[in-house]
């Protein structure tokens, strides 16, 4: 019985894709040029001209061949910025983030345009993939070695890196490897559940539950993401990237299939701009179901606090994150 009202309830996320699709302007469509093989990446973005430059490149790197961007209402820079890529397309809507499914509506449609066949990367502007040995073999080698063993997803953690002292302290240029202002994390403060509904593993902690979800942690951000998924029409996210239909793509990591690897999506969140980024989506309500117990988060960005505390961990390449179980190599040797 489960299994069905699952099955409905991905029918019904694809539903609403095909009806969100109105919302969505092509701005610019270079889609001709993606090729069988390549790897693709989706992302829904609003005022991320800093941090484009280096997700970009960074992803690129990887080894992403096209980019399928949604802009939602951006004013800073980023469209302009989009449009001049040779290897973006872009599509543009000014309707509400939340009531969209926070984008994933829009990129669900976009996914089953254009996806299936490819491996997809779904991810944050302010989110950049790595994985063990990501420096020297790239997406395509990953995929293939998944490929070959019949694994059709991959998992991260979201790992929150921030700086020593207060946010704005630290300053940021467009283009730069953001984790050399936001140069530490939490390592150890971390649980996991397993989430029956969805067969996945439900991942929380980290410096958002130790500095503003104390006294809630049931509140705390998800962290566990399938980012990277071999598409098929059909497929779905449920929320976010934690989550999708059907199941079995949720089984990404070594606790539930062993040998598998893993990655970590390092999230720039804390950048020196977070408190002027703060106020703007507290009073646009479009970043969380229920935004009003957010205030007080929001307000600690404002007033500038620092996350740093006596058991940070200096940020030192994916090695060390392997160590501290953020991260598995699983049989993928390095």
């Amino acid at each position: 019985m489960q299994a069905y009202r699952l099955r409905i309830r991905r029918k019904r996320f694809l539903l609403r894709a095909w009806r969100k699709r109105t919302q969505l302007r092509l701005d610019i469509d270079r889609t001709e040029q993606i090729a069988p093989p390549d790897i693709l990446c989706f992302v829904t973005l609003r005022n991320e001209a800093l941090r484009l430059p280096f997700f970009l490149d960074h992803h690129r790197r990887l080894g992403v061949r096209h980019f399928v961007v949604v802009d939602n209402g951006s004013d800073d820079g980023s469209v302009e910025m989009l449009k001049s890529q040779s290897d973006v397309s872009l599509w543009r809507t000014g309707d509400s983030y939340k009531l969209s499914r926070f984008g994933m509506d829009w990129l669900t449609w976009l996914q089953m345009q254009y996806g299936a066949g490819h491996w997809c990367l779904t991810v944050d502007a302010d989110e950049a993939l790595i994985y063990p040995d990501w420096e020297n073999r790239g997406l395509a080698d990953l995929t293939g070695w998944l490929a070959d063993r019949k694994v059709r997803s991959f998992g991260a953690i979201m790992l929150d890196l921030y700086p020593k002292g207060p946010l704005s302290a630290q300053p940021y240029v467009a283009g730069d490897d953001p984790s050399k202002a936001l140069g530490w994390f939490d390592a150890d403060n971390y649980r996991r559940t397993r989430n029956p509904k969805f067969q996945s593993e439900w991942i929380q902690g980290g410096v958002r539950d130790r500095v503003f979800f104390q006294d809630r942690p049931e509140r705390a951000p998800t962290l566990n993401k399938v980012p990277l998924v071999h598409w098929k029409k059909g497929y779905a996210y449920v929320t976010s990237t934690h989550h999708m239909l059907p199941r079995k793509l949720n089984h990404v990591f070594d606790t539930q299939v062993d040998g598998l690897p893993s990655g970590v999506l390092l999230h720039s969140k804390f950048l020196n701009t977070i408190g002027a980024k703060s106020a703007e989506e507290r009073g646009r309500r479009q970043h969380f179901e229920n935004s009003d117990l957010y205030d007080d988060y929001y307000q600690s960005l404002i007033d500038d606090v620092d996350l740093w505390y006596d058991g940070s961990k200096q940020y030192q390449g994916w090695e060390p994150l392997v160590a501290c179980k953020l991260m598995s190599k699983g049989d993928w040797s390095a």
